[in-house]
């Protein structure tokens, strides 16, 4: 080897930054990057069979070795979205529908939220009574009522003008023992209607798209919709929304809690042409990006027309589709059949597709 350039004798190409020494947008994407920061950091610390369960919220039980037991769904959400107020939505909206849907998840009531604000020095009043306003009209569309608060003020600077955090509570009705464990071979996977409208709406009000689309959030509470399905009798084994990572990192958790493969038809997936011509404009795939007013459900196959026709008559269902099916094997895995007739690998979002969405 020559020695002309002795300063890069047994130099190599520098291996890739890792992404475990700092926090990086992409861990809050919903994605593989959260999900290793949860599982390296945070589950050693305060794992436990109800977390570890890996639903949209916890299942616990009050007085279990009584006969006046009561089952309870608790989650938790803060709230980040930037700006505050898009189409279709804003941040208080998005924060009493996001809780009571994860509450939902588990086939439980939403009955109350408690609220945490956490305000920047300089936020406008006006800005704030809009928001307030907001929740309350989504708190009384969904049939819940906030409880217990906390507020807490900062700095200019540092909240970007407006975080929530709720929690919410709600009765698991009995009976139903629904999860992302419970995808059974033969069930049929449904979706609720059109994918990655919030995303998209979001990065508009961002006046990051380059043109108006006209595509607005689908931010929504959906627990009246699945409370349909269930008193109608619906054998319903899963249900969830897919927020961030999209309907791609959502099928792909619940294809790992249940071992299972889940396949679905690209020709089914139900998708508003403005977001499907702003996606191919932008190289995005509407798979990965994110809903707020969309729900999985998977269903036992006997009951799948019923609950599409439930869902369809629903203003939040009107373009619910039949997408899929599950299979048993290769196990959590996540395929799709294309609209020329392969089937590729769906995998998991690895990055950070669109911050600040939630």
């Amino acid at each position: 080897m020559s020695n002309e350039y002795p300063e890069i004798q047994g130099a190599v190409c520098p291996l890739p930054l890792s992404h475990d020494q700092a926090i990086v947008l992409g861990h809050g994407s919903g994605g593989k990057l959260m999900h290793d920061l949860i599982s390296r950091h945070f589950l050693p610390h305060f794992s436990n069979s109800i977390l570890d369960a890996g639903n949209d919220a916890g299942r616990v039980e009050i007085n279990p070795l009584s006969s006046t037991s009561v089952k309870l769904a608790v989650s938790t959400d803060s709230h980040v979205v930037s700006p505050l107020f898009f189409p279709g939505g804003d941040i208080g909206r998005l924060a009493i529908c996001g809780t009571v849907n994860d509450v939902a998840m588990l086939g439980a009531e939403p009955l109350y939220l408690t609220a945490g604000f956490i305000l920047e020095e300089g936020l406008s009043i006006h800005t704030l009574e809009r928001v307030l306003q907001s929740m309350e009209t989504a708190a009384a569309e969904a049939g819940v009522q906030i409880v217990a608060g906390d507020t807490k003020v900062v700095q200019k600077g540092k909240a970007d003008g407006l975080y929530i955090n709720t929690a919410g509570f709600g009765l698991v009705r009995p009976g139903w023992q629904i999860g992302g464990e419970a995808a059974r071979q033969g069930d049929v996977i449904l979706i609720s209607g059109s994918i990655g409208d919030h995303g998209l709406a979001v990065l508009e009000a961002r006046g990051e798209l380059g043109f108006s689309s006209g595509i607005t959030s689908d931010v929504a509470p959906l627990n009246h919709l699945i409370a349909e399905l269930l008193q109608a009798g619906c054998e319903v084994h899963v249900l969830r929304d897919p927020t961030r990572g999209g309907v791609a990192t959502t099928l792909n958790e619940i294809a790992q809690q249940s071992g299972v493969l889940l396949q679905i038809n690209e020709n089914q997936l139900p998708i508003n042409p403005a977001v499907a011509a702003a996606c191919e404009m932008l190289g995005f795939d509407p798979l990965y990006v994110a809903n707020e007013g969309k729900i999985l459900v998977i269903v036992a196959a006997k009951d799948a027309g019923k609950a599409l026709k439930l869902m369809q008559q629903n203003p939040y269902g009107q373009n619910a589709a039949i997408i899929g099916e599950v299979l048993a094997s290769p196990g959590g895995r996540v395929l799709m059949k294309t609209v020329i007739g392969t089937t590729r690998v769906v995998d998991v979002l690895s990055g950070e597709l669109l911050p600040r969405i939630c």
